[in-house]
Formats: structure tokens, C-alpha cells, sequence
């Protein structure tokens, strides 16, 4: 898997993800546990971008 494939997988995850805790937070449910799996992605995903970005200066 190309890291482009990747940044979208994760990307993709996140949307679900966010779309998931919306419809718990609408019924007033606890969304502890997607919290800290959004929480992972958004670091996995900042973590991807950030090599592209040093990847362009080098």
C-alpha cells in the first residue's frame, strides 16, 4: 500500500469514525472508546503527513 493509499484509508476511517461518535453524542450515549480510536488515527494520520511534508524539502 502506497502512503497516498494509506493518508485515504486513514482518512476514510476518520469520516466513519466522526459520523459514528455524531450519532452517539445525538442520542446521548457515551463514546469514551471511539474517542481514543479517533484520537490514534488523527495521530497516525498527522504522523503520515508530516514524512510528505519533510519528504518535499529533502
Amino acid at each position: 500500500m502506497s502512503r497516498n493509499q494509506y493518508i485515504t484509508s486513514l482518512e476514510n476511517q476518520l469520516a466513519k469514525l466522526n459520523e459514528k461518535i455524531d450519532a452517539k453524542i445525538m442520542r446521548g450515549l457515551e463514546y469514551r472508546a471511539e474517542s481514543r480510536q479517533h484520537k490514534m488515527l488523527l495521530q497516525k494520520l498527522r504522523g503520515q503527513k508530516k514524512v510528505s511534508l519533510f519528504s518535499l524539502f529533502a
